[in-house]
Formats: structure tokens, sequence, C-alpha cells
């Protein structure tokens, strides 16, 4: 079968096709090679830190801190710096994800063309530019400097706050315009006030996104090191209350111990950092659980 047009030659549609899917099959060609390539760099880092973690991936490296431990000697531990983790993250957490989500509600479903709203959305895209040595830097000046306060896990906290909270706010804000406005204009429609539409129906049908977005913006603070070293310090010791005295986390452990001339505190830093990953993807696999659980369904 053939297609004659005036002034051209017949034009094959099987030709036509088939061209088509030889630029399809191109296309798709350079999609794989592309996902290769991006792929081929994470495998590799992977591969690297579990290999040279497992060396002192034992009970001792999870039950031991560093006190009493010289840079050469044998043993030790990380406990003191995965307390510390889990406390400041904890902590971050509490402060950023309430408000990021707040503000990413307001931005959605009550900001439409208002000044402040625009102006709030220029300052989170401000933030999200910002090093992280810039908010250790702040919150050095504020908090140690100015008011007084000593080297805290709250203090890292407040400056990982800043970090964490626009990502929080962007990634909640793509999930919120994802939910169809049919939903709303139905809760509407019933006489449902908007707090209790955002409530009962905006918040749980993002909610799944909101979670994964709040599980990057953890995994993405949680590797920061420049503004720990101002705000928490290095301590060997086990330092329970985040709120007093230095404290240790991972991301300063693995600092401190790839800094040591030799094998055996370097051997700690890997395993400290396979520690650190094993720990976001627990998390990661935990909400994407807890989000599936809260998935709305239909009945």
């Amino acid at each position: 079968m053939s297609v004659t047009t005036r002034g051209s030659a017949p034009t094959s549609l099987t030709s036509v096709s088939l061209g088509r899917k030889v630029k399809d099959r191109l296309v798709q060609v350079l999609v794989y090679l592309a996902f290769a390539l991006a792929v081929i760099p994470l495998v590799s880092v992977l591969w690297m830190v579990i290999k040279n973690g497992l060396g002192r991936f034992d009970a001792d490296f999870f039950a031991f801190s560093q006190n009493g431990i010289g840079p050469r000697d044998a043993g030790g531990g990380a406990y003191h710096a995965i307390i510390g983790t889990l406390e400041q993250v904890l902590m971050t957490s509490v402060m950023a994800v309430p408000i990021g989500i707040l503000t990413a509600v307001y931005l959605v479903e009550y900001g439409q063309d208002r000044r402040l709203a625009r102006t709030i959305s220029f300052f989170v895209d401000v933030m999200t530019g910002v090093p992280s040595i810039v908010a250790g830097l702040f919150i050095l000046a504020f908090w140690l400097l100015l008011l007084g306060f000593s080297y805290s896990g709250f203090a890292g906290a407040l400056a990982l706050a800043i970090l964490m909270l626009p990502t929080v706010v962007r990634s909640a804000e793509e999930m919120l315009k994802l939910v169809p406005n049919e939903l709303r204009e139905a809760a509407f429609a019933l006489g449902v006030p908007r707090w209790r539409t955002i409530c009962f129906v905006v918040l749980p049908t993002a909610f799944s996104g909101i979670v994964s977005g709040v599980m990057l913006a953890v995994a993405r603070v949680m590797g920061e090191t420049a503004p720990l070293l101002l705000l928490v310090f290095v301590t060997n010791s086990i330092n329970m209350n985040p709120f007093s005295g230095p404290q240790m986390a991972l991301p300063l452990f693995i600092w401190d111990q790839a800094g040591q001339p030799n094998d055996t505190a370097i051997a700690r830093a890997w395993t400290a950092a396979l520690t650190l990953i094993l720990i976001i993807m627990a998390l990661n696999l935990t909400a994407r659980l807890i989000a599936r659980m809260r998935r709305p369904t239909a009945r």
C-alpha cells in the first residue's frame, strides 16, 4: 500500500513505519546506555564501601565507643556516633518536617496569587542553594556566640533543619499539586470546610509522596559534616544528652578516623560509612512500608 501526493514519488507506509521503529529502538538504546553510565559510578562506590567496610563490621563496632582507644589501637567502635546521628536527625526532623509541610499546604491551598506566598516561595528557592557551611556559620554566630550556648547536638540540629526545610517544602508542595482538584471540589460540594478537606482528603492522598520527600531530605542532612564540625565538635565518649556538650555523629566519625595515618582507623571509617548507608536504607524502607500501609484504597 502506498500514498501518492502531487509532485512527489509514492511513499510506502511500511517504510515510514520501519523508520519510526528504527528511531524508537535507537532512542531506547541511548536511554539504556545513559542509565548504565549513571549506575556504574553508584555501583562502584557501593562496592568499594561494602568491600572495605566489612572488615570491622562486628558486634564490638556497634557496642563500644572510642573512649580510651588510641588511633592505632585495634577495637573500639562507633556506638557513640550512631547514637549522636540518630538523636540529631530526630531533632532535625521534629523541627523541619512540620514547618515544611505546613508551608507547602499554605503555598498550594491558600497562597494562590498572594504576595506572601510569592515571597515565601522566593526564600525557599534561596534556601535551597545555601551551602551547608553557611548554615553552620549562621547558627555558630547566633546560637553559640551571640546567645552564649555551648557545643551540642541540638546546635547541629538547628543548622541541619535549615538545610532540610527547603527540600521538605518543595517535595511536599509538588505532591500536593498532584492531588486532583476534583477531590477538593467534591468535598466542598458536600459542605466540608477547607481545613477538613486538607486534613482528611488532600494530605492522605499525597501521604506516600510526602513521606518519600521527607526521607529524601533526611538522607541529605544525615551525611552533612561541615555544620557539625562547627557546632557539635568531636568527642570519643558517649553523650546521650544532645543539649549539653560535644556529641559525635557518623559523618564526624568518618572524617576523624579517615584523617588518621593508619590502616586501623581507616578501616573504622569505612565501616562507619557502610553503617551510615545501611541506616539511610533502613529508614527509607521503613518509610515506604508505612506509606504503603497508609495508602488510600478505593472502596
